[in-house]
């Protein structure tokens, strides 16, 4: 039997909460019972809650991922390889047989905006992300990352949840397994969607697989008029009255008591059990977290919110993504500062065309400009606002793909997948800013040192690290195997740590 704290071995399982709540006599009672007895680390549901011992000393405890779904080129925004200028419109060669997504292996194309150096660093930034220059400073860049394929749906599972196939937990999921809540009131693992729809994968992105069900991503649309979906009554529905739905709720606690008694070893009705508290909880405190009204006019201007996106200058092309992901950035925030432990925002979705995603086989100005500025400009606002609030230190921010794009054209403007490299970066709890590591090679094509690319592996191993997990232990036994985040695989990068 493993002793960490955080292995669910077959001999360590605790009274669960479904016989907790037979034995107690089931009942809205006994659930409220229960939910007050898990916020004693004496009693509670998890053995893994905010309240346990760490591997180690934590340098963070909340996370914010940003996925730039469609595979973002490196080429483009961070990674700046003067020989594409040099070499512009010559033909191609790698050097060796290259297997392309599609045909994208015509001409090498320079980047197809200008890069500037910014702050101490001297960090050269494509001038479509200039926004990020102030902040560049609180930077980690790595650009020899490599994926395990070029197909969309499986490179986003890798980055997402650790493996390129699906039934796995998401990264949000197992840090929520491993770390609990610190808001009994709000989702630990919060998932802000692109405001047109879901990207490639859809809802496996955040889904918690084998582990306990209360582990997924809670879904919130900022913005719109239900951010979260069937938390209050239709408007419609006027014959629902908060009488009628204590009664109800009373009357659904008894009649899952009753069941759970019949099913043992069921644990999908306990994670159920635990979604209704949440939701019922929920509507106490996700309408103030959520309204961003609150803010001050200078806040909202440096999120690049507006009410009236039409004031923007008219120089600004992308008034749109700027406003829309200003909104995720700014509620992310607002989360984060009230305990949710995980917060997943997501810039494109897999809605074809005209293209809303980074997937730029056909234009990279026309594709890319638009969702860089608006991520680039929401994130740069995040990073300085939980800076002045003193919530950078212990939270950490990470940048990814899918996959990055091919040094070469495809059809004279756009870019092809490239999955043997690509650029994550890096900021806040625990990270040395203003540094790069891993350089690709002299066309961003591949890793320098091909023999030392960084994996998803080492990115999620270095996060976990930071918020004081040896990844190597946070595990769960399924079907007859450990499973964990890291799968087989994994180092902590140490050379980015401060």
């Amino acid at each position: 039997m493993h002793p960490s704290p955080f292995h669910r071995g077959p001999f360590a399982q605790p009274l669960s909460r479904r016989q907790f709540l037979w034995q107690s006599g089931g009942g809205l009672g006994g659930i409220a019972l229960a939910s007050l007895l898990g916020q004693d680390p004496a009693h509670s549901a998890s053995p893994f809650s905010h309240t346990q011992t760490l591997h180690h000393p934590a340098k963070a405890k909340r996370v914010v991922q940003l996925f730039m779904a469609g595979a973002a080129s490196h080429l483009d925004l961070f990674d700046f390889k003067p020989d594409l200028v040099k070499h512009h419109g010559k033909p191609s060669d790698f050097g060796e047989s290259v297997e392309a997504f599609q045909n994208g292996l015509g001409p090498w194309l320079r980047p197809v905006w200008d890069f500037k150096p910014y702050g101490k660093s001297g960090k050269l930034l494509s001038e479509v992300v200039a926004d990020l220059g102030p902040v560049a400073d609180e930077i980690a860049w790595i650009h020899n990352v490599v994926g395990k394929t070029g197909i969309h749906s499986q490179g986003t599972l890798l980055q997402s949840t650790g493996f390129n196939r699906p039934s796995f937990p998401s990264m949000g999921s197992w840090i929520s397994y491993g770390l609990g809540s610190m808001n009994d009131n709000l989702p630990t693992f919060v998932v802000l969607p692109d405001h047109r729809g879901l990207a490639s994968n859809g809802t496996k992105n955040w889904d918690a697989a084998f582990l306990p069900a209360q582990h997924q991503g809670t879904v919130i649309y900022p913005g719109s008029p239900t951010p979260i979906t069937d938390l209050f009554p239709d408007q419609r529905a006027k014959f629902i009255t908060p009488t009628s739905e204590a009664a109800s709720g009373d009357l659904l606690a008894q009649l899952n008591a009753a069941h759970a008694a019949t099913h043992p070893g069921d644990e999908r009705l306990d994670a159920r059990i635990r979604s209704y508290e949440l939701a019922a909880r929920l509507q106490l405190a996700a309408p103030d977290a959520l309204d961003i009204s609150k803010e001050s006019p200078a806040t909202l201007e440096n999120y690049g919110i507006r009410n009236d996106v039409r004031t923007w200058p008219k120089e600004i092309n992308a008034p749109e993504e700027i406003d829309a992901f200003g909104r995720k950035c700014l509620s992310a925030r607002r989360l984060l500062e009230r305990g949710v432990r995980f917060v997943q925002i997501w810039s494109g979705n897999d809605n074809g065309f005209p293209r809303r995603n980074w997937d730029s086989h056909e234009d990279v100005v026309r594709d890319h400009g638009p969702l860089a500025r608006g991520f680039a400009k929401g994130a740069a606002a995040l990073i300085a606002d939980l800076k002045q609030r003193g919530l950078l230190d212990d939270t950490i921010i990470l940048w990814t793909t899918e996959f990055g794009r091919m040094p070469s054209s495809q059809g004279g403007t756009g870019r092809d997948h490239n999955p043997y490299c690509f650029t994550n970066w890096l900021c806040g709890g625990g990270i040395k800013g203003g540094t790069t590591t891993g350089p690709s090679d002299q066309w961003g094509y591949k890793p320098l040192h091909r023999n030392q690319p960084t994996e998803v592996y080492d990115i999620h191993a270095t996060i976990l690290h930071l918020l004081g997990i040896d990844h190597t232990q946070l595990t769960l036994r399924n079907n007859g195997i450990d499973r964990r985040l890291t799968d087989v695989h994994g180092h902590v990068l140490s050379d980015l740590l401060a």
